[in-house]
């Protein structure tokens, strides 16, 4: 695999053959942006948003870590970085929609069901392992009735979206413009494999491909 020297080499392409044609486009753009929604998807190299639902750039405002997710409100101590992303999209940009987009196979899911990051050397940080604390208890319950292979997996990255749209409606300016009708909140899942894309009916609680 090629190193920085490669990802130059498509800056040169972009420059060439896209920036050329959208002058004007990015011109609009450096003078701020207006996405259509904000979308909190895994930091994983094989989920993109922008290459998953084909946007263009000032379309979407994304928010990515490990398995998508969104930690519950709280203040004080730490550095908050999905929820002050959210509070920037949400209250300074107006976004409509917020969409929680999860994904097959995610690394972040496995290391939960496994724990293989609870014994982390101390000198790595042991990030991914409280990160992902957010999720054990029901990860913990999903590995003794599944199993650590794809059907817990599975379940669990379902479980984690359902999850992180519960925390997103204990942000105060969420759940206030999800309650008059000027934010949506959205859950999907996208097979790697497959290329398909799953959305949760949370009215039947139930994900159905698109």
């Amino acid at each position: 695999m090629e190193g920085f020297g490669n990802l130059l080499a498509g800056y040169r392409r972009f420059r060439s053959s896209k920036l050329g044609g959208e002058q004007q486009r990015w011109k609009e753009l450096a003078e701020g942006q207006s996405p259509r929604a904000v979308i909190v998807a895994c930091s994983d190299s094989r989920a993109d948003p922008a290459i998953i639902f084909d946007t263009d750039p000032g379309e979407i405002f994304v928010v990515r870590n490990i398995a998508n997710l969104v930690p519950p409100f709280e203040q004080g101590g730490g550095r908050h970085g999905v929820s002050a992303a959210l509070e920037f999209a949400v209250t300074q940009l107006n976004v409509p929609e917020i969409v929680i987009m999860g994904h097959e196979r995610c690394g972040g899911i496995y290391a939960a069901l496994t724990g293989c990051f609870h014994d982390a050397p101390v000198g790595e940080g042991g990030f991914v392992s409280s990160w992902m604390s957010q999720i054990e208890e029901p990860a913990q319950t999903i590995a003794e009735e599944h199993g650590t292979g794809e059907d817990g997996q599975r379940v669990l990255e379902e479980v984690a979206i359902r999850q992180s749209l519960a925390n997103l409606r204990t942000f105060p300016f969420v759940a206030s413009r999800e309650k008059n009708g000027t934010l949506k909140l959205v859950g999907c899942h996208f097979s790697i494999q497959a290329g398909e894309l799953w959305l949760l009916d949370e009215a039947e609680d139930v994900f159905r491909p698109v």
